[in-house]
């Protein structure tokens, strides 16, 4: 399984701040928004990632991350020229991909809940055909796109921003198809908005009645942090749960030492290149707990 970030729309709702900054490295709380979809992905055991950007922004997320190999993870990047639809990362990332399937989340979309990942990554591991989106209850869903379906959570129809939605439940950013996704793309024509729309895409899967719907519960947090409303709103989720557990959200450093993807001295060694900074004070104390219980 591959995974692509898409971080390359212009941020127009949240002008002025996005006039010389890419949206995907403005900060939600402690970090830049990027960690938070690169660390779901890494939480989801995909190790290669491809993230999707504007030509002016490739060198600050270079500047970032890197190639990912501190992380034990291989990070490419590639550029979307204009904001033609997320669709259109299929076409941007045809090579990348290769043979395998893939799972595509918008650079603006933070997911957080407790082992709701888990479930997902067990999926992802058996999954040999077919598309599958997620559902997550809002009050609101005539904001959204939305998606009805059946008691096998098979989709019946996909709806965007409708004025009376089939369902309660609103379709965030994340999606994983089988790699068949590199040929349907070239079926695909751009909206009125000349963009290649990714309900378009789940449309040509659920005609073929290969598209299914897993839904987020209850414990599961949706953050789009697309508004300047939305971004205040995020960080301050952040900033409370971490202050309340002790515990950062989107480490990078800790998930890929959780997952398994460095070892101990790598982890170390990582942290003690990290710049005198909170962030760095966090992850010492972890090597403290982590070194005490290797001596228990």
């Amino acid at each position: 399984m591959k995974g692509i970030i898409l971080a390359a729309g212009r941020g127009s709702r949240l002008y002025p701040l996005t006039k010389v900054i890419n949206k995907q490295l403005l900060q939600i709380y402690d970090k830049p928004m990027i960690y938070y979809p690169l660390s779901t992905l890494m939480l989801l055991d995909i190790k290669d990632i491809l993230i999707i950007t504007r030509p002016s922004d490739i060198e600050s997320f270079e500047n970032l991350l890197g190639d990912g190999s501190h992380l034990g993870i291989k990070i490419s990047y590639d550029v979307q020229n204009e904001p033609k639809g997320i669709s259109e990362a299929f076409q941007i990332g045809r090579n990348f991909i290769g043979n395998d399937n893939v799972t595509l989340i918008l650079g603006d979309n933070i997911f957080y809940g407790h082992g709701f990942l888990k479930p997902i990554r067990e999926k992802i591991k058996i999954h040999k055909e077919g598309a599958l989106i997620f559902g997550y209850p809002v009050h609101d869903p005539e904001r959204y796109g939305v998606v009805e379906f059946d008691k096998d959570y098979n989709v019946k129809s996909l709806e965007e921003k409708p004025t009376n939605p089939k369902s309660k439940y609103a379709v965030p950013g994340l999606y994983i198809y089988d790699n068949s996704v590199v040929d349907y793309v070239a079926y695909l024509k751009p909206s009125k908005r000349g963009e290649l729309e990714i309900t378009d895409m789940n449309k040509l899967y659920l005609d073929k009645k290969l598209l299914k719907v897993n839904l987020l519960g209850r414990g599961v947090a949706w953050l789009d942090t697309g508004t300047p409303e939305s971004l205040f709103e995020a960080s301050s989720f952040i900033s409370y749960i971490e202050s309340r557990q002790g515990l950062k959200i989107a480490c990078l450093e800790e998930v890929a030492y959780n997952m398994g993807f460095i070892d101990f001295n790598s982890f170390k060694d990582n942290v003690l290149n990290i710049t005198e900074s909170s962030y760095k004070d966090y992850l010492i104390d972890l090597i403290d707990i982590l070194d005490k219980n290797e001596n228990n």
